[in-house]
């Protein structure tokens, strides 16, 4: 009875099904997001200089760091839009990229290998 009184609080065309196929491809999406950012901050981790001549790798693990820390960036935002949509349920989605970006950053300050 309130759905006929209130029509903005209907279930759009498409119902369940369409739902489901959403929530399907967001955990998709955010499933590939986080294993790349954490292959990436595994990477900037894995990078240890051979001595003090080799900048190169000093350098290489600060862009896989900072390419880790807006790719978690990116999935947390994208996170925020499709809990905003209702395509997916809970907070726990926010916590993967939050401890990646936490590993980044470690790694780009404090852990930050040294020559």
């Amino acid at each position: 009875m309130d759905e006929e009184r209130n029509p903005a609080r209907q279930r759009p065309v498409g119902g369940a099904a369409s739902h489901g196929m959403g929530t399907a491809v967001c955990v998709l999406v955010l499933a590939v997001g986080n294993l790349a950012s954490g292959y990436l901050v595994l990477l900037a981790y894995a990078a240890q200089p051979r001595g003090p001549w080799d900048g190169e790798t000093v350098a290489h693990s600060g862009i896989a760091a900072g390419l880790a820390l807006t790719l978690t960036v990116v999935t947390a935002l994208l996170s925020g839009v499709f809990m905003k949509a209702e395509w997916l349920g809970g907070r726990g989605w926010f916590a993967l990229p939050a401890v990646a970006a936490l590993a980044a950053i470690l790694r780009l300050t404090l852990l930050a290998p040294a020559l």
